[in-house]
């Protein structure tokens, strides 16, 4: 197995300079569908950390009942009723999905037959990369076959726990049973058999793997242990999304999430210089991610 550490050359790479002319569409449309009533911080971070990583334009699908909530805590997002997307038909869903460049599906969800549902028809009906994290990987292992139907591009970014649950629900040993890297690349060697999938598995040296190489397994030397903190993964699946959708970067998917996990990890290193590793939230994250793209980039 070949382990490739992602550096900040190839991170240079991937962040391009905008265009002169460059317009909101451009620069990307998010849909996070997140929060619910008690967890509306969830779908807050993942719009901060889509927003301060670049996304043009970001709606919050979620309950009615937290919008204010929600556009109080991030006021460039907009919100449409999740109601009106989980009740909706596939042939219903298909138009409403089909605006966004990239959706992310997850944080702060909840899991019910209904969100089950809904994560399913957004697999089936949408063409564009979606990345499923927290409740939505929770939502996946009742129906883990759907993914295997699909298409498209799809990332992961299980913490140990959700691996476990996964690789359990597709008939394999748990995570505690194989080494880090070979629990990422059964992820994705077993895990995708229509279009590509990139498992992303959290933790101290984060690792990334691909589906159709089994060999390579990339690791994230950026972060720290302050890191450790509730949200701070829904921050990091708010960069991969909007990533994804700057369309513009012209990354593969593999590429955008490595930068996205370098760019998360440098902004908490960012953020523990700052005010130190204890007293770190995934807010204080969240606020370094333009910091950490700037000092990466150059702008």
């Amino acid at each position: 197995m070949n382990r490739i550490d992602i550096d900040r050359t190839t991170v240079q790479n991937i962040l391009k300079q905008r265009p002169e002319a460059m317009h909101k569409g451009q620069a990307g449309r998010v849909l996070i569908i997140a929060g619910q009533t008690g967890m509306a911080g969830a779908a807050v971070l993942t719009a901060r950390g889509a927003l301060y990583s670049g996304a043009g334009l970001v709606k919050i699908c979620a309950p009615r009942e937290i919008f204010d909530i929600l556009q109080v805590s991030v006021t460039e997002a907009m919100c449409v009723d999740r109601a009106d997307y989980a009740k909706s038909s596939q042939s219903a869903l298909r138009p409403l999905l089909e605006v966004y460049d990239a959706i992310a599906i997850g944080p702060g969800l909840g899991v019910s037959k209904e969100n089950v549902r809904l994560l399913r028809n957004v697999l089936q009906n949408f063409a564009g990369p979606v990345v499923i994290d927290a409740d939505g990987l929770n939502c996946l292992c009742e129906e883990i076959d759907v993914i295997g139907r699909r298409q498209g591009v799809t990332v992961i970014t299980p913490h140990p726990g959700e691996a476990d649950r996964i690789l359990k629900a597709m008939g394999k040993p748990g995570y505690k049973e194989m080494s880090r890297e070979a629990a990422v690349q059964e992820l994705t060697q077993n895990f995708a058999f229509g279009g590509k999938l990139v498992a992303l598995l959290k933790g101290s040296g984060t690792l990334i793997a691909e589906s159709g190489d089994g060999e390579a397994v990339y690791v994230n030397p950026t972060g720290n242990p302050g890191m450790a903190t509730g949200g701070s993964g829904d921050v990091l699946t708010g960069v991969i999304v909007s990533l994804l959708a700057q369309k513009y970067l012209e990354a593969t998917p593999l590429e955008a999430v490595q930068a996205a996990a370098y760019i998360h990890g440098l902004a908490g290193n960012i953020a523990a210089e700052n005010i130190g590793q204890y007293g770190m939230t995934s807010v204080d994250i969240a606020d370094a991610i333009s910091a950490a793209i700037k000092e990466v980039t150059g702008f």
